[in-house]
């Protein structure tokens, strides 16, 4: 979790993650955003997030980005 939390802070240091949800519905997470989350999270995590994961519910934590993190590090 800290490493994700340290990506998340790097790409967004106005957003307090750890009190934030709804990243994607709420715009917190823009195009941009979503395709740096996803390079980093991949480099980071040795994971392939497919077009099909960037869903909001996916997104919409920082508790559940680590868990499908956890979920494609597992497959």
């Amino acid at each position: 979790m800290e490493e994700l939390m340290k990506i998340l802070e790097e790409l967004r240091p106005d957003v307090d993650f750890e009190n934030e949800t709804g990243l994607i519905a709420n715009g917190i997470l823009d195009s941009f955003d979503i395709v740096s989350l996803v390079n980093e999270l991949s480099d980071a995590f040795d994971v392939e997030i497919k077009p099909s994961d960037l869903i909001p519910d996916n997104f919409n934590s920082a508790s559940a980005i680590l868990a499908l993190v956890e979920r494609l590090q597992d497959e």
